[in-house]
């Protein structure tokens, strides 16, 4: 079924990674929650290496709570007991040589194997006290990071539509339709690859503490989402971290 996921390439608006896939992971129960913010506000926070990508004349940031389930290396059998756990994702929206992609401020996670291995990777993870748990038709989800930070997020969300593809050009598109997850090492582009089947999102109900969103955003900003994604789940396969740059796309 993961290798399967490469029969299905005609959606992508970036070219595939070098090279062999080498993780798997299954996304369920995610919320996606999505704040217009000044370009100009948020731009000091991202590498200068990287664009700033725009859209209607805004810079968004977006809050990802949801789960991992199944996380497995490419010939290698599950990990006992670290396979599963919650995460929740703060990113923004660039393009490198003309890719779209994610910049990632934060990702936390309630388990301490995929953090470490995450940063090996350069990503920003932390450990959080994390929970999740399903009540009445809504998903309850808590995650306060560890050692004394004030980030946290705590919160209740539903899917109130039927799911569907986003329409190319659309806002919905533009903020989901992303296959690269760039960083800098350095003065250095480094990116994760990734492939999934398109994004078939719902529209969501979300009850949060406004406290908790803006203690995720980066610097001082602050802000309130305005759109926000369900999405029940997504098989997803990942490429190594690398520093060649992705093939130009046009």
């Amino acid at each position: 079924m993961k290798q399967e996921l490469l029969n299905f390439t005609e959606h992508r608006n970036a070219p595939l990674p070098h090279g062999p896939w080498t993780l798997y992971q299954r996304w369920e129960n995610l919320l996606c929650m999505h704040i217009p913010v000044d370009p100009d506000e948020l731009a000091p926070h991202v590498p200068k290496e990287l664009e700033l990508d725009i859209y209607d004349g805004c810079a968004w940031l977006s809050v990802f709570p949801f789960k991992v389930r199944g996380m497995q290396f490419r010939g290698l059998p599950k990990f006992p007991y670290f396979h599963d756990f919650l995460e929740l994702n703060v990113r923004t929206y660039v393009r490198y040589k003309n890719i779209p992609g994610i910049y990632f401020f934060s990702l936390d996670a309630e388990k301490s194997i995929p953090v470490i291995g995450a940063r090996m990777g350069t990503l920003p993870y932390y450990k959080a006290h994390m929970k999740a748990a399903e009540k009445d038709g809504w998903i309850h989800y808590h995650s306060q990071r560890q050692h004394g930070s004030p980030t946290y997020f705590k919160g209740r969300y539903k899917s109130i539509s039927k799911p569907g593809k986003p329409m190319l050009a659309t806002l919905d598109y533009w903020l989901l339709e992303r296959y690269y997850l760039f960083n800098t090492v350095g003065d250095t582009v480094v990116h994760v690859g990734i492939h999934h089947l398109p994004w078939k999102p719902a529209r969501a109900s979300a009850v949060y503490e406004i406290g908790g969103i803006n203690s995720l955003l980066p610097g001082d900003i602050e802000g309130e989402p305005v759109l926000a994604h369900y999405v029940e789940a997504l098989d997803v396969i990942f490429w190594p971290v690398q520093s060649k740059a992705p093939a130009p796309y046009s």
